[in-house]
């Protein structure tokens, strides 16, 4: 009767995928060599803007994921890719970083939210220095726009009166990468107040 039991949930578990993971993964996985990862870092950069620390990253997944049958090791084969990569110019992290600040900037986002995405991207303070500084530059001009798309200070129908509202705007200047200190400067900027609104917008032009 138990080995009755056992038979049964055994058919239970297969039935509901519930079998072994590792047995079926393990005849899944691919064979993956050098030619094969070429073509997939030129696939991906292709498709995508990048840097080389995610191409590496994104390679890296694809052979952990595959069986590698490279001459040489998995993770030398990966930074021969990105090596290559480069000297065909599909990448450029120093252009890269210039273009997601840049992106960044315009949505929006202030300094340290655009610090924050290179180090994540991967990008070394060599490459991300000039976009940092333009970043910075472009600060008021930011957090201005940010405060147009949330209708917040100048921009805003009606006064914030209320400090428990005022506090949760400049905690969302704060999350965006701006300066309590540029925030609180917009935020006191009343509603319709053109020529505040003009003098700022001056400013900006000029960061």
């Amino acid at each position: 009767m138990a080995a009755l039991v056992v038979l049964n949930q055994a058919r239970l578990w297969h039935k509901h995928g519930m079998v072994s993971r590792a047995s079926r993964s393990d005849r899944s996985r691919k064979p993956l060599g050098a030619a094969k990862l070429d073509e997939l870092a030129l696939a991906y950069v292709a498709r995508f803007a990048t840097s080389r620390a995610k191409l590496t990253r994104y390679l890296s997944r694809k052979i952990r994921e595959s069986e590698w049958v490279g001459d040489v090791d998995a993770m030398t084969a990966c930074e021969a890719v990105a090596d290559k990569m480069e000297r065909l110019q599909f990448l450029d992290d120093r252009q890269y970083a210039a273009m997601r600040a840049g992106a960044m900037t315009r949505r929006g986002l202030g300094v340290r939210r655009v610090k924050a995405q290179l180090f994540v991207d991967g990008i070394a303070p060599e490459d991300s220095g000039e976009a940092i500084a333009e970043a910075e530059d472009r600060a008021l001009a930011a957090a201005i726009g940010f405060a147009r798309r949330r209708r917040f200070g100048p921009y805003a129908t009606r006064p914030a009166d209320d400090p428990a509202v005022r506090d949760r705007q400049v905690a969302a200047f704060a999350r965006a990468g701006h300066s309590l200190a540029l925030a609180r400067r917009i935020l006191a900027v009343p509603p319709g107040d053109a020529e505040a609104m003009a003098a700022l917008d001056a400013e900006a032009a000029l960061d």
